[in-house]
């Protein structure tokens, strides 16, 4: 059985001081407390911003929309070719799997399948190699027939 101290109890308690927190910046430039500071005699320092509150914008380099668009815009993007569509249907169907279960083997959502087996993905040679490697056929590069 666990036994009690026998001496004397005291209370071993230190006093806590609280300061006041600072004012915060927002705080300090809220017209009023700029109005009570000058009353007070506190110093308040002011400063000039350039252009400041003023909505107008300046004159900068004139560029027709059109131009930009049709000097940037990208050329069509590759997509996938119809013999690699072909290839990775006919594989999969010889093993036998649905377009989710390949997905699933190559841990890639279902959409991303069905965008290489309707000819809309762009390709990308981490997803044809890992095609590659579960279906055991050869996707990207030329083939030797």
């Amino acid at each position: 059985m666990p036994t009690r101290f026998g001496g004397a109890v005291t209370q071993d308690w230190e006093p806590v001081v609280l300061h006041k927190s600072k004012p915060k910046a927002q705080d300090l430039r809220d017209p009023k407390a700029v109005n009570q500071a000058l009353r007070s005699g506190a110093p308040v320092q002011t400063i000039k911003k350039f252009d400041a509150g003023s909505n107008k914008k300046t004159a900068g380099p004139v560029v027709n929309a059109r131009k930009l668009d049709e000097g940037t815009e990208p050329a069509a993007l590759d997509r996938v070719p119809t013999d690699v569509r072909q290839t990775i249907q006919k594989a999969r169907l010889e093993k036998k799997l649905s377009q989710a279960e390949l997905a699933k083997l190559i841990n890639e959502q279902l959409k991303v399948v069905q965008e290489y087996e309707n000819v809309k993905a762009v390709p990308n040679q981490a997803v044809l190699a890992k095609m590659e490697r579960v279906l055991g056929v050869k996707l990207r590069g030329k083939s030797g027939k």
